[in-house]
């Protein structure tokens, strides 16, 4: 049994891989996009938007829905949408198009996977449900280094439109053939060992001031690490090294590459720290961290091999987002009603598309330099390390002790 549950994860994280190269090589595609549609950089980052937030928006009732669907069922589906968004994203002629097909289906889709593969991990690691989603986050957030290097290359050769469509198919034929090999545990396998859960209901939790400080964080945190994502081809035009090489290598794809990588390993890593040294001890040193590789990043973004190594830094102090904020969550709120209580922060992603997006372009627009979106991204760091220590951990402690008392 053992060895079963270690092989769903596997088949989890492929599934996971799979699906998320819409999120995270989107950047490769926006200068051809918006030489093709003749539009401002803060429109087009609408799709980029739209992904997110539909992603997330709708997480409470995919969280929902896993529960009354076979999971490899409901996983399935969403991989055909997410392929089916690109193949027909291909063949947009209107901005609105794009929207609807990259942004809207790919954001179902995608969102679809991603709740469903942490509701079935979380199934087969039920004494290690941290590890079980921050695995799943990072499958995730490094899945498309494998996709960054072939489509930077295919985009050079072909255009956008076939490069689309070929790993639009790709991406479900490698997702579907991964879902084939998931399945759920047996009740005994995956039933708790220390009782019945315990907790509050999602009602009862988005009355609380605690859950809407951690939202807020989750936002700030979200908006400093999307505007990197969703921009970072623009950001390497703009400072001249889109096109210089590092041993050989473009410094635009490398950079994505080491993004992922860092993106991927900051989510198990700051987990297995925040279990030992405390939730929001990690949250102020990964936060800090990341608003001084942003600093330090935009000062030497010139260099090639800084732009590389910076932005990775930069992703090492962002990604741990989904593995603090979800355990934060369970530690202060229980396991009852933690699938629709995350899937409630989990929205705060949204939200943080939307500043990271389209209004961090059009502030780009405006002040014709990136100054001031740096500032504002490394002011939000700051002050949601400031946060951590200063409210979030005695907000939590208080509740804690109140809600120890009153049992």
């Amino acid at each position: 049994m053992a060895s079963a549950k270690w092989r769903q994860l596997a088949a989890g994280l492929l599934c996971m891989a799979a699906i998320s190269s819409p999120q995270y090589v989107w950047t490769l595609f926006t200068p051809g996009l918006k030489a093709e549609f003749g539009v401002s950089a803060a429109a087009l980052q609408v799709t980029f938007s739209l992904l997110i937030v539909l992603q997330t928006v709708f997480s409470p009732i995919q969280g929902w829905i896993a529960h009354h669907i076979h999971p490899r069922t409901l996983i399935m589906i969403g991989i055909v949408v997410t392929g089916l968004s690109w193949v027909s994203a291909a063949s947009a002629t209107s901005l609105a198009q794009l929207y609807i097909f990259y942004g809207g289906l790919g954001g179902i889709g995608t969102g679809i996977v991603y709740v469903g593969v942490v509701a079935l991990l979380m199934q087969w690691f039920p004494q290690n449900r941290g590890m079980a989603a921050g695995a799943a986050a990072a499958g995730y957030g490094m899945g498309a280094m494998l996709t960054t290097f072939p489509i930077s290359h295919f985009l050079a050769l072909w255009g956008w439109r076939p490069t689309l469509c070929v790993f639009g198919v790709i991406m479900a034929a490698v997702g579907l053939c991964a879902a084939c090999f998931l399945k759920t545990p047996m009740p005994e396998h995956s039933k708790q060992t220390d009782g019945a859960s315990t907790g509050y209901l999602t009602p009862f939790v988005l009355k609380t001031p605690l859950f809407w400080l951690m939202f807020f964080m989750m936002t700030t945190m979200a908006t400093s690490g999307l505007m990197v994502t969703s921009q970072l081809a623009q950001i390497a035009h703009d400072f001249g090294v889109a096109n210089l090489t590092i041993l050989g290598m473009s410094a635009l794809p490398l950079a994505m590459t080491l993004d992922r990588i860092a993106n991927g390993l900051t989510r198990p890593l700051f987990g297995w720290v925040s279990d030992r040294y405390g939730r929001e001890q990690t949250m102020a040193f990964a936060f800090t961290l990341e608003a001084l590789a942003l600093l330090c990043w935009l000062s030497m973004a010139h260099h090639p091999v800084a732009f590389v190594l910076l932005s990775g830094l930069v992703f090492l102090g962002w990604g741990e987002i989904f593995s603090l904020f979800p355990a934060t969550l369970t530690d202060t709120f229980g396991t009852r009603d933690a699938s629709r209580n995350y899937g409630m922060l989990y929205m705060a992603q949204g939200v943080g598309a939307v500043l990271g997006g389209p209004l961090a372009a059009w502030l780009h627009q405006a002040s014709q330099s990136w100054y001031p979106v740096f500032a504002c991204a490394i002011a939000g760091d700051i002050l949601t390390a400031f946060l951590a220590l200063a409210a979030l951990r005695p907000m939590r402690r208080r509740f804690l002790q109140n809600t120890s008392s009153s049992s």
